[in-house]
């Protein structure tokens, strides 16, 4: 049986009735934090660009953009939403010691497919959950930096699974689905490091897309290339170079569900940095201000230092994108500022002589024994050593929001309202979060889109 042969067997045999009641419960979490994160980024300039070329397309078969409520066609609306989830890097992510990176943005292509073909809000956690093993489970068994890929080559194949499975596709016509979502999407790793640009918000939506025109295609009969992962030119060796096999599905055997082992985010900036900004605001009551401040030595997983610290421009950032994947910055804010927040991505900030002035005193070098607790911790050694030569210390495994350190549902539930309050008044963001809490019994999934509309 080849791999797209398993994936598909999986797949088709997913009913929302074997999911357990965490596993429903945690989509929801994750469903209503995601949406929270488009309210928050509708408006950014990526947005705006994906959203005109949205308003340059009709469709006999619209779907919806969150926020404006444009109709467009079906693979243009999940760039656009896709777009406005990622772009704060406020939504979800998952690490393993292969691949790590940001399930939730499949959500976008799950709201599209759920949408157009007037599946209900059982069909959507379903899917998300499919996804969600798809992209957790396929991370597990590669690691793609070190050949130039980015995770958002994964982050297609949960998409185009999740789109698959919406549009009810079963055996070949799935398989045809998953190899034309993969063949043509294999994306470049330069996209997350260095000087980031805003595509870097904008890749895993471009997959999502491109697994929902995958769909499309394969609902018209269109076939896609095989063995798509086993063949001479296929994913194994063109894209992972080795070999992969997935033994273990969720719910197969007691087998856990993997979406039960992703973060959920307390800080907008990417996921490797989060507890290094938690341990930086545990000692900021150690001085009176920056001023007092010598140096400051983080050591950390290696990972996090290839993505967060990784060049220059990591302590000089000339953008947002760059800022907020940026390890020595968001310290630098956490310690001044007491919170990293989304305004403080602004220019502003980030060109603030005082936040770059103490941005130049970040040290940071990868961590042998901070590796070893990957992927269940990632632990951060931070140091603070203040003029008068005096030294504070702390560690940090699971900032708040970890799987193993959880945000409560009112915490949640605060961080939507955050979000929202930017483009919804208060009463159709208390409605729209009661709604997708009760996810389970709505019969249009199309009402999710237009809850968000203004």
């Amino acid at each position: 049986m080849t791999l797209v042969e398993q994936i598909t067997h999986y797949a088709t045999n997913l009913r929302y009735e074997d999911l357990p009641p965490e596993v429903i419960k945690t989509a929801k979490r994750i469903i209503i934090d995601s949406i929270g994160c488009a309210l928050g980024g509708y408006g950014s300039a990526p947005e705006k660009i994906a959203r005109d070329l949205a308003d340059m397309t009709s469709s006999k078969q619209p779907a919806t953009l969150m926020v404006s409520g444009l109709k467009t066609s079906p693979e243009l609306a999940t760039f656009a939403n896709g777009v406005m989830i990622r772009f704060l890097d406020y939504n979800d992510g998952y690490t393993s010691t292969g691949e790590s990176g940001h399930p939730s943005d499949s959500i976008a292509a799950v709201l599209t497919a759920a949408e157009i073909n007037k599946r209900s809000g059982k069909d959507v956690i379903t899917a998300t959950v499919l996804a969600y093993e798809m992209f957790c489970r396929m991370c597990d068994t590669v690691d793609l930096k070190p050949i130039g890929y980015d995770h958002v080559t994964v982050g297609g194949m949960a998409s185009t699974a999740a789109a698959a499975w919406l549009f009810g596709f079963k055996g070949k016509q799935f398989e045809h689905c998953m190899q034309l979502g993969i063949a043509p999407n294999n994306a470049l790793y330069q996209t997350r490091i260095g000087n980031v640009s805003m595509w870097k918000g904008c890749a895993y939506a471009n997959a999502s897309r491109n697994a929902v025109f995958a769909a499309m295609l394969a609902a018209r009969g269109m076939t896609g290339p095989s063995p798509i992962f086993e063949g001479v030119g296929g994913y194994f060796k063109a894209v992972a170079r080795k070999t992969l096999t997935l033994d273990t599905w969720g719910g197969v055997n007691g087998a856990p569900f993997k979406i039960m082992e992703c973060l959920i985010k307390r800080f907008p900036l990417g996921q490797y940095s989060q507890t290094v900004c938690e341990a930086a605001l545990q000692l900021r009551d150690k001085v009176k201000s920056a001023d007092d401040i010598a140096e400051i030595q983080i050591e950390t997983v290696t990972t996090a230092c290839v993505l967060m610290a990784d060049a220059p421009e990591k302590w000089e950032p000339p953008n947002r994108e760059t800022a907020d994947h940026s390890m020595p910055y968001t310290v630098a804010v956490a310690l001044i500022c007491g919170d990293v927040q989304e305004e403080h991505f602004d220019d502003a900030h980030v060109f603030d002589p005082a936040i770059r002035a103490l941005t130049r005193k970040v040290k940071v070098k990868p961590s042998a024994a901070a590796d070893k607790h990957m992927p269940d911790a990632m632990r951060c050694y931070f140091k603070l050593i203040t003029k008068s030569g005096q030294a504070y210390s702390t560690v940090v495994d699971h900032h708040k929001g970890h799987w193993k350190n959880p945000m409560n549902d009112a915490e949640i539930e605060k961080k939507f309202r955050t979000l929202a309050k930017k483009v919804l008044p208060a009463e159709k963001a208390d409605a729209l979060i009661a709604r997708l809490w009760k996810l389970e019994d709505m019969n249009d999934a199309g009402e999710i889109s237009r809850l968000t509309v203004v």
